[in-house]
């Protein structure tokens, strides 16, 4: 009787396909959620109040291991049970150190103290989503007019997180509708269009990428100099669908 096949693999060669075969299954979480999507990629918050609570809880939801931080973790508690069992609390150092993705969402006069504490280990993550702004009623009148006078929050943000791959989105949409507006049908108008500003090419994708997975649609409207228009009170704020979003961006200086 003749061997139907070409070669007898010897058990070497059948020790070394299984040990490919284990290989395979056993790569690292990075690679694994590079190949599966986004569903395995690390977020983390800087900031946990209002806005940072339902933008992590967005992302908890989908399948996203989350951490909010706060300078008080163990106060998270109520937060992370209903963003549910992706979710945890720490420090902001312990945020800094889990997260692949950070949300920074704090008062925008914490930010450059931020970049002193975290600047080199926020430089190395794929992408800093910044929800931050200088809010007047909060940070003072004379606070906002020195970061409008150094070019807005966008470029005062990559001046104080040096070397930081910055994206600003989720600016001011209302924190409170975000779970109520994601993966908005068709017949009540689509998706909802988030205005974003970057400018590193990678980073700006995986922004694309996260802001699609939560159920928008996000809308490029320039580098990090646009980033100013990404605050309450400006025409890009609130709710618009993407094609709105592109006429409002065509018109800004």
């Amino acid at each position: 009787m003749t061997n139907a096949f070409p070669f007898s693999p010897s058990r070497r060669t059948v020790l070394d396909l299984l040990a490919a075969a284990l290989g395979s299954v056993a790569a690292p979480a990075g690679a694994f959620a590079q190949a599966s999507g986004l569903s395995s990629m690390k977020i983390a918050t800087i900031g946990a109040g209002r806005e940072g609570g339902a933008l992590g809880t967005l992302f908890a939801k989908l399948g996203h291991p989350v951490m909010f931080s706060s300078r008080h973790p163990e106060e998270l508690k109520d937060l992370v049970a209903a963003a549910g069992p992706t979710a945890r609390a720490g420090t902001t150092a312990e945020a800094v150190a889990f997260g692949e993705v950070i949300l920074l969402v704090v008062p925008y006069t914490a930010v450059e103290q931020i970049g002193k504490d975290f600047g080199t280990a926020l430089a190395a993550k794929p992408l800093i989503l910044d929800v931050s702004n200088p809010i007047p009623g909060r940070d003072g009148q004379d606070f906002v007019n020195q970061v409008t006078n150094q070019g807005g929050a966008g470029l005062v943000s990559a001046k104080l997180l040096k070397g930081a791959k910055i994206v600003r989105a989720f600016n001011a949409l209302n924190y409170a509708t975000l779970d109520k507006i994601a993966h908005r049908p068709a017949d009540q108008g689509g998706p909802v269009g988030v205005p974003i500003a970057g400018d590193d090419a990678k980073a700006i994708d995986l922004a694309n990428r996260l802001i699609r997975e939560a159920g928008f649609e996000p809308v490029l409207v320039g580098d990090l100099a646009k980033g100013k228009y990404l605050v309450p009170g400006t025409p890009l704020a609130g709710q618009h669908t993407p094609d709105e979003l592109r006429k409002i961006a065509a018109g800004l200086g």
